[in-house]
């Protein structure tokens, strides 16, 4: 039986994986519809979740807002981000305002937080995936985009699973210090050391190959390692408190698609701001004129 599930949950991680990664590669439309349908489904079980809790997220307005950001994330228009996120939290206090139930404020704050977590964060991902190139539109296709991007979010793709690999193997080793006994007592201190010095050595490799310096290899190694395991102790934590153990059961032997996600959502917005202000821009050129 333990076989079994093993087996079944490998397949179905090659799939997901072998399907990231040549959407990755081929970027444009198929990378941003491959990207909207996760958000999508995550935001799904993200209501689903928060309904145990006894809030009613607006799963139409998260919907609406990540369909808006990703139109946003693929046509590069960050400079309406702001009209964006002002227009989808408005929607959000109206959906709850005449939606004909008790108006609680906490279903406008995690509508916000739906959108902002299951669509605004993981939409980073078409950022990243053009980064180094300034794309050009034939109507709704995306032309002109390097692969250099492609490589920042194989990087990316590659580490974390490497850092959740090599936690869960680390930590059923040698694992005997609790790293969250309140959120998550099955991770251990030693299983994120291991995951954390795999991820270190794997991403200065990688950033080799990319001619990513040294010295920013090590910061993004660390950035990777933190972050997903932040994402994952983050959505442990909503589960947690909701008293949910698994955020669905779609995917065969890996939970839902949040379940699944957790340790990229925050991770991909912070390696993106990371290689767009440090590595692909000079810091500090970008404020010259202000001061």
């Amino acid at each position: 039986m333990a076989l079994s599930k093993s087996i079944t949950r490998l397949i179905t991680g090659l799939v997901i994986g072998f399907t990231g990664f040549f959407a990755i590669l081929s970027g444009g439309l198929y990378l941003a519809a491959l990207v909207l349908a996760i958000v999508i489904l995550a935001s799904k079980e993200y209501t689903l979740i928060l309904r145990h809790k006894g809030f009613l997220p607006s799963f139409r307005v998260i919907i609406a807002s990540s369909i808006i950001f990703a139109a946003l994330a693929y046509f590069n228009r960050f400079d309406l981000v702001a009209l964006a996120f002002t227009i989808c939290s408005i929607m959000a206090f109206m959906s709850v305002l005449f939606r004909g139930r008790q108006p609680y404020i906490a279903n406008v704050a995690t509508t916000i937080l739906g959108f902002v977590y299951c669509g605004w964060f993981p939409l980073h991902l078409l950022f990243l995936r053009d980064l180094g190139s300034q794309p050009v539109y034939n109507g709704l296709l995306k032309e002109n985009v390097t692969m250099e991007g492609a490589g920042y979010a194989l990087l990316l793709l590659f580490c974390v699973i490497l850092t959740d690999s090599f936690c869960y193997y680390a930590g059923c080793k040698f694992g005997k210090h609790k790293l969250s006994k309140v959120i998550s007592p099955n991770k251990t201190i030693e299983g994120s050391i291991g995951g954390t010095l795999t991820c270190l050595i794997f991403c200065m490799i990688f950033c080799h190959m990319l001619n990513i310096p040294w010295y920013h290899s090590i910061v993004l190694g660390l950035l990777i390692a933190g972050f997903a395991q932040i994402g994952d102790l983050c959505e442990s934590m909503i589960k947690r408190d909701a008293g949910v153990k698994d955020s669905s059961n779609i995917l065969p032997g890996h939970g839902g698609f949040l379940d699944r996600t957790d340790s990229y959502i925050l991770t991909i917005p912070v390696v993106h701001y990371y290689l767009y202000f440090f590595v692909v821009n000079n810091f500090m050129d970008l404020f010259k004129g202000l001061f």
